[in-house]
């Protein structure tokens, strides 16, 4: 599989093309020396594209590096300082870079949020969380009541705790309302919603106190953790579908 044929493949899920207000530049967007040609044998995967995870993916002997945050946001920007070290690592290396953001926090069933529905084993999604016109989060119904404390322990990865949690409304909870990432502003949709706990990712200081007084449950799970969801579930549905190319899973956490 070339670079252009893993791109394609990619973005027959996750659909660039119905995210066009999204200002990043979703796909490849460092491309290997032969994209027609080179054969794509090993991808790593991780949340963020920076020089630490270029260089780990070249190390581990990838051709390709697949993230949900890249390099390039849509705006022109020099090439000196830190953002050179982080190209030149790609170009170095000869290893492509491909981005997917918004169609990534809003896949169903691979994006981030749908993902962390998934995790908790909700029903009855529908769309939530609009951002410049674009459906990106989700809400559901527990299949059965839960206490925060409950679902704190099931919504991360095995042995990790979400930073933030927020007891301020009902003691059982059955419905709840998913933003990964930076998605504390839409909480206010969720007290309009009624809804018993709002899922985030970072959960923002000026936030704490309309959640508190409307009597919502909060859980900032972390942008960087609620953010390995996609990434993971795009690499394992990679390696069901083409078993031939290696896979690997890049952690290098924030703490954010």
């Amino acid at each position: 599989m070339t670079l252009i044929e893993l791109n394609n493949y990619f973005n027959s899920f996750l659909k660039k093309e119905d995210y066009a207000a999204d200002m990043s530049l979703n796909g490849i967007q460092i491309q290997n020396k032969e994209p027609d040609s080179k054969q794509i044998k090993k991808v790593a995967f991780a949340v963020d594209a920076c020089e630490t995870t270029a260089k780990i993916a070249a190390e581990q002997g990838a051709q390709a590096l697949f993230v949900h945050h890249g390099l390039l946001w849509g705006q022109c920007q020099t090439i000196t300082g830190s953002f050179y070290k982080r190209i030149a690592t790609f170009i170095k290396n000869d290893l492509a870079l491909i981005g997917y953001h918004i169609p990534l926090d809003a896949n169903n069933p691979y994006g981030n949020n749908y993902g962390l529905a998934a995790r908790l084993e909700l029903t009855e999604l529908e769309d939530f969380g609009a951002w410049r016109g674009m459906n990106i989060g989700v809400k559901g119904k527990l299949p059965t009541e839960l206490t925060i404390n409950q679902i704190a322990q099931k919504l991360l990865r095995p042995g990790k705790l979400p930073p933030v949690v927020i007891p301020a409304g009902k003691e059982k909870i059955k419905t709840v309302a998913i933003v990964s990432g930076g998605g504390s502003d839409d909480v206010m949709d969720a007290i309009s919603q009624n809804v018993d706990l709002f899922i985030t990712g970072e959960f923002a200081h000026e936030h704490f106190h309309y959640a508190k007084e409307a009597g919502i449950n909060v859980i900032g799970g972390g942008h960087y953790e609620t953010e390995t969801v996609g990434v993971s579930l795009v690499m394992k549905k990679l390696q069901a579908d083409h078993p031939q190319i290696e896979c690997i899973f890049i952690d290098e956490p924030t703490g954010l």
